[in-house]
């Protein structure tokens, strides 16, 4: 795996993939998913939530770009220790606190919304479906914000409310909700 653009832009690094519940997302659909976001919103600007986040790829991903308030969560002993490990060779421990907790667990506490969250669940996960409206009932995500699901063509998100599109990359799917930003908003 390497982080694809920004400051650390081509770093390479390997997680130890013996018994690891993790599959990360490939450089070509992290590269089509982060060319979007990055004609979307500021990074700099961004409060970044990376659910199951596994290696922690997106994590660094967001912070090689600028963005200096990433929330990583994953329950996984091994990631977790992975990703403080590599948050410390990089250098960027300030900028990604980091969450050993169950994903559900984490998002019944009440915090201030996100402007972007990212969930890349295992695809066997039986409750994936569930994740769009956990998320937006819990108002995790703030106005205008994005909640980008990763999962298989196994799942269809086209008939939820708050579905802003979908970007398919092979076997990679990534279902992009929002929550539509008010006049008073505005």
């Amino acid at each position: 795996m390497r982080i694809i653009g920004g400051e650390f832009k081509g770093r390479r690094f390997n997680p130890p993939a013996k018994n690891w519940p993790t599959r990360p997302t490939t450089d070509y659909a992290k590269e089509g998913l982060f060319n979007i976001l990055y004609n979307t919103f500021d990074f700099s600007e961004l409060r970044v939530l990376d659910l199951f986040g596994g290696t922690g790829n997106h994590s660094y991903e967001f912070i090689s770009r600028g963005c200096r308030d990433v929330t990583y969560v994953d329950k996984f002993p091994g990631c977790v220790a992975f990703a403080k490990r590599t948050a410390k060779e990089l250098g960027i421990e300030d900028f990604m606190r980091i969450n050993k907790a169950d994903v559900f667990r984490f998002i019944q506490q009440r915090q201030a919304p996100y402007d972007y969250i990212f969930a890349g669940p295992p695809y066997p996960l039986p409750n994936i479906p569930e994740i769009p409206d956990l998320v937006l009932q819990q108002e995790l995500l703030k106005p205008g914000g994005w909640l980008v699901l990763e999962h298989n063509p196994r799942h269809n998100f086209e008939k939820h409310p708050n579905l802003l599109q979908v970007r398919n990359y092979g076997t990679t799917i990534f279902s992009i909700f929002t929550v539509p930003v008010t006049e008073e908003e505005e």
